[in-house]
């Protein structure tokens, strides 16, 4: 039985590793399962684990008789940084495998908190202008509204950068990402060129839909984590209705300075041929891994995943099947294909799901609802009324269809190793593994 130091100090660790991954994009049921995976294999038996949006709390009672040992932590930040989550998880399993002791544990995660990314913020920068550019190339826009997309989303995320530096809500980030985007495509409107306003304003604006915040709170509504998941529908809601207020906004400056404003359509595009569509959506989920910080190695299979993705989304609705069973039908096969891609690449699976399924969210659906609905008028609201249940359908075929094919994934990976093992024959060079160390370790003792 360990002593009272050594409980909290297990305790502390659970919990900032905890902190870390929900912090850097986890959901709610992967922190909770790997605090518990952890506790145990560090010597704590049944603790009791509460994942919120917000906080998490760990609790251990060696016996009835003594008293339990509470032990909080606040999650102060979120932001999607998949090479902390990568090392975290790296972590993780040297820990579960003894590689490492507790000690050794707790300063590697003091480590990979206390420094920096590899990759500069510049790069970071035109990952998110060259994401912009692969969504105008899906929305049908040509090599113009691609150029100003990706310009405009520059300057979006430097815009962006500094108001995060003065510790300015997020809601308020998003009401001047979405009036610079549109002031943008209204200036490139008063040039002689020839461009679509509604395209460069659409493509910019993906960057700041709070469609992946959508998708995880169903995630997690689907895993049990109901307080989670309805407090990340609030904070997607009130990202979307900023960038509403910053979209009207620019509108309402235009018309001030008696600008001419051509007819503006946010949310609608018509989409490219198939095949540059494909194109689009690869380089949107490679920009969008990449932005992300996740590790090089797997920004190329994140495109080819999405690739096909978008390809069997758009095969399975040709033929009048509706949208939500065709994007169902492309998560189920990023949710199987995930975990073999992550396993070969080592990195975890959800950076492939969630970079994969970015093409195909459903933020314009909700950004477009919203604007309907905010506008009342005639016919609006039953506009605004279909488009919200697209998209929340669009997100539930995503989510239950990546979540499915998790489900159906592992096992199948567990049998198909059995069955490799027991086909491999002798081996001309090099051992035979077919024994675990945690196995052999039993074995031993």
């Amino acid at each position: 039985m360990l002593d009272t130091r050594e409980v909290n100090l297990t305790l502390d660790f659970c919990l900032r590793v905890g902190e870390l991954l929900l912090s850097s994009g986890a959901g709610a049921a992967d922190v909770a399962a790997t605090m518990q995976l952890v506790s145990r294999h560090l010597g704590l038996r049944n603790a009791d684990i509460d994942v919120t949006f917000t906080s998490l709390s760990m609790s251990h009672q060696p016996t009835p008789e003594d008293p339990a040992i509470l032990a909080t932590r606040l999650v102060k930040q979120r932001t999607i940084d998949y090479e902390h989550l990568t090392r975290v998880d790296h972590l993780v399993r040297a820990v579960v495998l003894d590689e490492v002791d507790l000690k050794e544990a707790r300063t590697e995660l003091a480590r990979i908190t206390s420094s920096g990314h590899i990759r500069p913020r510049w790069a970071v920068t035109l990952g998110w202008g060259a994401m912009c550019a692969g969504v105008a190339l899906q929305l049908g826009g040509d090599l113009l509204v691609v150029g100003l997309a990706f310009v405009a989303a520059v300057l979006i995320d430097r815009l962006q950068q500094r108001l995060s530096r003065q510790r300015l809500p997020v809601f308020y980030q998003q009401v001047a990402g979405g009036g610079l985007a549109t002031l943008i495509a209204l200036l490139a409107a008063l040039t002689p060129l020839d461009v679509n306003v509604s395209l460069v304003v659409t493509a910019n604006i993906v960057m700041l839909l709070a469609g992946i915040g959508f998708m995880g709170a169903l995630q997690d509504a689907l895993s049990g984590f109901y307080i989670t998941g309805t407090a990340r529908l609030t904070e997607a809601i009130l990202a979307t209705a900023g960038i509403i207020g910053g979209v009207s906004g620019g509108l309402a400056v235009a018309d001030v300075l008696s600008v001419r404003i051509p007819p503006l359509d946010p949310g609608r595009g018509d989409l490219q041929s198939f095949g540059m569509l494909m194109v689009g959506a690869a380089v949107c989920a490679a920009a969008f891994a990449y932005s992300s910080y996740a590790p090089g190695r797997i920004i190329a299979p994140v495109a080819v995943v999405a690739a096909a993705a978008i390809a069997i989304s758009q095969s399975i609705a040709l033929p009048g099947i509706g949208r939500t069973w065709s994007v169902a039908m492309a998560a189920l096969f990023v949710g199987l294909v995930a975990f073999s891609v992550a396993g070969r690449m080592r990195v975890p699976p959800l950076i492939v799901v969630v970079s994969a399924v970015v093409p195909m969210l459903p933020g314009l659906s909700i950004y477009r609802g919203l604007t309907l609905l905010a506008e009342g008028g005639p016919g609006d609201t039953s506009a605004g009324l279909l488009a919200m249940v697209t998209a929340a359908s669009v997100a539930i075929a995503l989510a239950a269809g990546v979540i499915l094919g998790e489900y159906v994934a592992q096992p199948l990976k567990r049998e198909a190793r059995r069955v490799e093992s027991r086909l491999a024959g002798p081996r001309l060079v090099g051992p035979l593994r077919t024994r675990t160390r945690s196995r052999r370790r039993r074995e031993r003792h």
